[in-house]
């Protein structure tokens, strides 16, 4: 997809303040300093749109970025870092579930993952919930420009192994340094539409 158009919409917290629209949405899920903005920002070939922070679990509320008039990025908080208090992370959780779980225009959840290190338990119960739900799911394994292409295979098996991946789920090699598999994340993107 020629990406022509990108902004964000709004940052909701509840329900009620989600884009009153029909438009596919593709929720972008991952631990906190996994990538997510910088996947967000190489798909759109926009620099600062996602706000990189140095801080992780910075990304508190759902951002819908609105894509060519004609679909939805939504980028959730980030999950598995420390530094939040119980009662925060509980009510992440919460806005989170309650999103995967109503929102009828989602299509599918990109689950970014770091192709350097085995998935986290967080991500394996991130994606046992999708499968819990019959959400669709497109796993990102980013930061591939730190891993020798040689070895990009073996990691995607260990990522394939970790998560016990369901024989449909596609696994795109990605590196927002490089571009690599922003074509391909883009097609299986435009497959969900």
């Amino acid at each position: 997809m020629k990406v022509t158009s990108s902004e964000i919409v709004i940052s909701a917290v509840r329900q009620e303040q989600y884009p009153e629209s029909n438009l596919p949405e593709f929720a972008l899920a991952g631990r906190s300093n996994v990538g997510k903005s910088s996947f967000i920002n190489k798909m759109l070939n926009r620099k600062g749109l996602a706000r990189i922070s140095s801080k992780p679990g910075k990304t508190q509320t759902l951002n819908f970025f609105l894509i060519n008039d004609l679909l939805h990025f939504v980028d959730v908080p980030g999950y598995g870092y420390a530094k939040v208090s119980k009662s925060e992370r509980a009510a992440w959780g919460k806005m989170i579930e309650t999103y995967f779980t109503t929102r009828e225009q989602l299509k599918a959840v990109v689950l970014i993952v770091d192709l350097r290190h085995p998935p986290t338990e967080d991500d394996v119960m991130m994606y046992d919930f999708l499968k819990y739900y019959q959400i669709p799911c497109i796993i990102i394994a980013t930061k591939a420009d730190k891993v020798p292409k040689g070895e990009w295979q073996k990691h995607v098996k260990v990522i394939r192994e970790t998560l016990d991946l369901e024989a449909n789920d596609q696994i795109v090699v990605f590196s927002a340094e490089t571009g690599e598999g922003k074509d391909t994340a883009w097609a299986i993107i435009e497959s969900f539409i």
